[in-house]
Order: structure tokens, then C-alpha cells, then sequence
């Protein structure tokens, strides 16, 4: 069975105050999504999903800094879930698929394996990372503290067998998906979970950016 990365960059850019779309800002001198697009090097296939106006930018940048790593293009859709979907067309049934945020450079390879590694039939897997931060819900003027012993962030990659995530994805667009793991369980699919890593973060600010530099260094 086929190793294949889902690579979804739709950003814009936005929450860093930038007209440059954040999946293309440098990371160490080198643009962030060829960062990502190395952690999967060793996969068969990889599938990257980029709006269709930013194609052309996107190849400039592959050869201003030599990037000749083979991959598939395939324009994104009006939100993640039909990007996802979009990509999902692309890759053939017989695979395990990694699906992963375009601005999560810092990715080890060998959590990715780790993750391949135990996706099963009717079972997906995704990386989790405990709650350092007090949590409290906010209903009106008034809160709670909530016990954050149980409660932990979901990163990328979200990996699960092609047959399985292909047909979660022929279900009507919920505002209730928030990620691929979210979709899977509406169609009656089992999600587990594997410990990631703190260095595995979404870079969506400037201080996100600044923190992954750091872990550059």
C-alpha cells in the first residue's frame, strides 16, 4: 500500500498583517511549504493543494530555491473540506494517506511514520498535545473552569486508509467539520490518538513564526 501526503495551503496571509500568503513566507531563509513538502520526501506520492491563482507564484518559487521534488498540483476548493476533497479525487484507492497542514513545516518524519504506521481499516489517527493553559467556557457574562487534565489540541497529519477518507468525503458539507478526523467520525468512523509534538505548530501569526525560527535554530 501506497504512502501518499495530502498537502492542504489555502492561507492568505491575513493574521500576518502580509500580502505574501503565509504558506510562502520564509522560514529560515527558505519558504515554509518547502520545509513541509521535505518532511514527506520519502512518501510515494505527495498531492498539493493551492489555490489556482497561486500556482504560477508557487512554481516561481520551486525554482528560486531549486525545489525539483515531484509532486501534484490540484486547485483548492471554497473551504478546507472541499480542498481536501479536491485532493482526495487525485490519489488512487489502494493507499494510507497523510493529510496535512501546509504551514506545519516543523513535522518530524518520524512522527509522520509512526502515524502511517498504525492507520487501519474504519480507524483513522491524529497527533494530540495536552492543554498547558487554564481553559475556561464563557456563556454570557458568565464562566467556568473546565478540567484540562483530558482535554488536548489536534495537530497534523490526520492519516487514515484512501477507501475510508474517500467515502467519509462524499457526505454534505457540516459546519460542524473542523478538521478531516471531525468528517471521518460523521460517517461512522473511529479516531485514535498518538502523542505529537509541541515543535508541530500552525504557523498562522508572525509569533508563530518567530517561535519556529527558533526551532530552526
Amino acid at each position: 500500500m501506497q504512502k501518499v501526503a495530502l498537502i492542504v495551503a489555502g492561507g492568505k496571509g491575513e493574521r500576518m498583517n502580509t500580502d505574501i500568503p503565509k504558506q510562502f513566507l520564509l522560514l529560515n531563509g527558505t519558504p515554509i511549504l518547502i520545509h513541509t513538502l521535505k518532511q514527506f520526501s520519502h512518501f510515494e506520492e505527495i498531492v498539493l493543494v493551492l489555490p489556482h491563482s497561486q500556482f504560477d507564484y508557487w512554481q516561481e518559487l520551486c525554482i528560486t530555491y531549486n525545489f525539483t521534488q515531484k509532486h501534484t498540483l490540484v486547485p483548492g476548493g471554497t473551504t478546507r473540506f472541499y480542498s481536501v476533497k479536491n485532493g482526495l479525487e487525485k490519489i488512487d484507492e489502494n493507499s494510507v494517506i497523510a493529510i496535512h497542514d501546509g504551514v506545519r513545516p516543523l513535522i518530524s518524519t518520524k512522527l509522520i511514520d509512526s502515524l502511517i504506521t498504525e492507520t487501519k481499516s474504519g480507524v483513522g489517527i491524529i497527533p494530540i498535545v495536552p492543554v498547558k493553559d487554564s481553559i475556561r467556557k464563557v456563556e454570557g457574562e458568565n464562566s467556568v473552569h473546565l478540567d484540562r487534565s483530558n482535554l488536548y489540541k489536534v495537530q497534523t497529519p490526520q492519516c487514515f486508509l484512501s477507501t475510508d477518507i474517500k467515502e467519509a468525503y462524499t457526505q454534505e458539507f457540516s459546519d460542524t467539520f473542523t478538521d478531516d478526523a471531525s468528517v471521518f467520525e460523521a460517517n461512522g468512523g473511529e479516531i485514535t490518538t498518538l502523542l505529537g509534538e509541541e515543535k508541530n505548530l500552525k504557523i498562522t501569526t508572525k509569533e508563530d513564526l518567530t517561535i519556529a525560527n527558533e526551532f530552526m535554530q
